[in-house]
Order: C-alpha cells, then structure tokens, then sequence
C-alpha cells in the first residue's frame, strides 16, 4: 500500500456527499449515502462502507438497528456487551461505536475509558433510556461525539452519525 503523504496514486477513495459526482467518473452504481468508493490503478471500483458498532444489552436495539444503519449505508455489527466487543476481531475495523450506557457488568462509560486506555480513539454515539441531564452530561464531558434517548428517530441517528464521521464533507485520500 502507498504512502498518503507522498501520494503514490496507488488508490483513491472518495466519499459522499459528493460521491455521485464521482461515480458517473468511474462508471459504478449509486451507492447508499456513507459509503465510500475505492478505485484502484486498474479501474475495478469496490465499496466500502463504514462500521458501526453496536454495543446494547437490549436485544430489541441489536435485532433492529444494524437493518436502519444499513439502510443508511452502513456496515453494522452488534454485541451484547461491553466484554464482547472488547474481544472480537471489529475492535480495529470500527469506525464509529453506538453504545447504550447501562449495562450489566462493563458499563457504557467503562467501555469508553478502556479504549482509551487501549489508545483506541473510536467516535462513541450514547444511546440511553436514562432521561436524566447530568448523565448527559457526563457523556458529553467524557469526549462522546453524540447522546440519544432512546427511543430515537433514524434522523437524530444520522444526524449523529454524520458528526462522529465528520461526513458533512467529502473526504479523498490517494494512497
């Protein structure tokens, strides 16, 4: 793989919002709004789509929200707890963590003091059903990117997905 800071044009990924732009370049279908599009020296385009992690020890939230976050655009994987995650091979692929606060065992904001124990700086989106402002609060001053009550609308998840992706704005990197 290249260099990013030398530019060695061995890859180019570009991604939404403007990726329709793009796409009429490379001759590719039009993909769901996050994902990004990887075309090689070659000419072969494939799609690359952010993951989400969900970490919930509701099993309502784990049945349904990776079905919402692909209809989004995303790559969505779920564990039951913090413990879970902490040892599956997405640690690493993550790019953005959906984590409820209470849990049994390995709390919300355990999990997140423990990557950055483990230096993994991974944008965190709360999701609560704790209507409380101070635990709010906390989580904002602790460094997460977004706080939902639950239960929440497919745009406020959006809406927070954008911001921890910084995807307001179109990304292209040449590796």
């Amino acid at each position: 793989m290249g260099d990013p800071e030398r530019g060695s044009g061995r890859n180019i990924y570009l991604c939404h919002p403007l990726q329709y732009q793009y796409l009429s370049l490379i001759d590719l279908p039009p993909l769901p709004p996050h994902s990004c599009v990887m075309k090689s020296r070659d000419g072969r385009g494939t799609i690359q789509r952010p993951l989400v992690a969900v970490v919930d020890d509701d099993e309502s939230v784990r049945e349904s929200l990776p079905d919402l976050l692909g209809e989004l655009g995303f790559n969505a994987r779920v564990f039951a707890s913090a413990e879970e995650f902490l040892v599956s091979d997405s640690l690493g692929q993550t790019k953005c963590l959906v984590l409820d606060i209470a849990m049994p065992g390995m709390t919300g904001f355990d999990l997140q003091q423990e990557l950055r124990v483990r230096g993994q700086n991974i944008p965190i989106i709360f999701i609560t059903a704790q209507k409380d402002d101070t635990v709010r609060t906390r989580a904002l001053k602790r460094g997460a990117v977004g706080f939902l009550l639950k239960p929440f609308s497919d745009t406020a998840l959006l809406r927070a997905l954008n911001t921890a992706l910084g995807l307001g704005k179109v990304t292209a990197a040449v590796l």
